[in-house]
């Protein structure tokens, strides 16, 4: 992974942890298109979509693919 992509995916990180507490749900799956998860990022996400309270998000984040 060059630093670009490295800093892309820290980025990306970022904006869904945003996006996931917002309740921004068109944010989410917009920053998931395209894109896959390692199972560590993607059981902290539906975690913290959890602690929101927020059922569609974590629907959204089950059935994002992981890598």
């Amino acid at each position: 992974m060059t630093s670009e992509n490295k800093a892309s995916s820290i980025a990306n990180m970022e904006g869904l942890q945003s996006a996931i507490v917002a309740g921004e749900k068109a944010r989410v799956k917009e920053l998931l298109e395209g894109r896959s998860l390692d199972e560590l990022q993607k059981g902290y996400l539906i975690e913290l979509a959890e602690l929101n309270n927020d059922g569609d998000i974590v629907g959204i984040l089950k059935q994002a693919p992981t890598a």
